[in-house]
């Protein structure tokens, strides 16, 4: 037998709920006649077929049709209008909610001015208060399905996320100056979440961002990038992004420890040459470059050729660094083994 609501009331026992669903499973049977008792900071909120039907503020309040005029079609005119109707109550607490928290799942990739892209994470906190409880349990509980504290906190932080990110991108700091600038990113992302929160119903009171900090592998860029600034020569730290990226091949690539140090080899040969090229550069004024030095330029091998284009470069590279003395015959005759391998593959 179904059971009858008679008094309907819910006592927040602390455990800081944002909703709380009478009954918790399907839906009640409220008799016209019943009692509501709805606590301060509260509000409750009558619900059926997807949509909110009137909201009851604090006080004790006693169902008629004229408070929930829309349930007079679904009461039986035979039994006096006493047979129960089928509906839910979703109590909306209005207090403020602080401390609630946010962080990053996994790390976010932004567009860096000076790193060309780096991966962040951050974490902070952040406070909400319902301030129209019909429009939260309609936009939440009956557009998005949601009454359930943890996936609406959930819902609310991907929002914030998903600001933050794109007011990251839109600001065009690098994360290497991203810890000055804290105070503006947290006022932008309130400013630009405020709409989307006020849609639901709810007011985004504050936002506060605690850490925003580059992933290892960025913060590995960053201390590269720190230790070449001392030369001030972007293409000689792009000659050592070439040089890291040959090791890391080399490794990848499997080929044993003897591959391995072919590579390392090359790798180290590019730095000398690197080494060399800035040092010519903080000695003299670098002279115009002669019209028969475009084609080589043009025939720098890529540092992890995929294509046969890519590793046919790689191979004429590898023949001009034999004529010009930067690489031993062994080393020559490894690395050309190796790519002519892999080009014959492709083809």
């Amino acid at each position: 037998m179904a059971r009858i609501f008679d008094v309907i009331e819910y006592v927040d026992e602390g455990r800081g709920e944002i909703v709380h669903r009478i009954p918790e499973r399907g839906s009640g049977d409220f008799r016209i006649g019943s009692q509501l008792i709805v606590r301060e900071s509260q509000a409750a909120v009558f619900f059926r077929d997807g949509k909110a039907l009137d909201t009851f503020g604090a006080g004790r309040h006693t169902i008629t049709t004229a408070n929930i005029p829309y349930v007079v079609d679904w009461v039986g005119k035979a039994f006096s209008n006493q047979t129960p109707f089928k509906a839910e109550v979703y109590f909306v607490t209005l207090r403020e909610l602080n401390d609630m928290k946010w962080g990053t799942p996994q790390p976010i990739t932004i567009p860096d001015p000076i790193l060309g892209m780096a991966r962040v994470t951050g974490y902070g906190t952040y406070a909400i208060q319902v301030t129209d409880p019909q429009m939260f349990v309609s936009k939440m509980v009956g557009t998005q399905g949601l009454y359930r504290t943890r996936d609406i906190e959930s819902f609310f932080r991907s929002i914030i996320i998903n600001k933050m990110t794109d007011l990251i991108g839109e600001m065009k700091k690098s994360v290497i100056e991203m810890a000055a600038f804290v105070e503006e990113l947290a006022a932008g992302v309130r400013a630009k979440a405020a709409e989307e929160f006020a849609a639901r119903g709810v007011t985004l009171t504050s936002y506060y961002v605690e850490s925003i900090a580059p992933t290892e592998e960025t913060a590995k860029a960053i201390d590269a990038r720190a230790s070449m600034g001392a030369i001030g020569d972007m293409n000689a730290y792009m000659q050592y992004q070439a040089a890291q990226a040959l090791r890391e091949t080399a490794q990848k690539e499997g080929g044993g420890a003897a591959a391995t140090g072919v590579e390392l080899g090359a790798g180290i040969g590019l730095g000398a040459t690197m080494a060399q090229m800035v040092s010519q550069a903080t000695q003299r004024p670098a002279a115009p470059a002669p019209a028969a030095a475009a084609p080589a330029a043009a025939a720098a091998a890529p540092t992890n050729p995929q294509t046969a284009d890519e590793i046919q470069a790689l191979l004429d590279n590898l023949d001009s660094r034999l004529a010009a003395g930067e690489i031993s015959e062994n080393v020559y005759e490894r690395l050309y083994t190796k790519w002519e391998t892999r080009l014959n593959n492709i083809k």
